[in-house]
């Protein structure tokens, strides 16, 4: 797997994580421990990505 290819799968997951962050946003009874944990796993993958392109 190059490294193009990786940092396009984790944007891909990155934005699949925002869709469900959303949708639990939506929810009259949000779990906020499950949003905060969604949340952490978004900036991880962030940071990945931003370490990976300055590659």
């Amino acid at each position: 797997m190059t490294i193009a290819s990786h940092v396009q799968e984790l944007r891909r997951k990155h934005e699949h994580l925002s869709t469900i962050v959303e949708k639990e946003q939506r929810k009259p009874a949000t779990d906020h421990l499950i949003l905060a944990d969604l949340k952490k796993q978004k900036l991880r993958l962030k940071e990945e990505i931003s370490r990976l392109s300055q590659a």
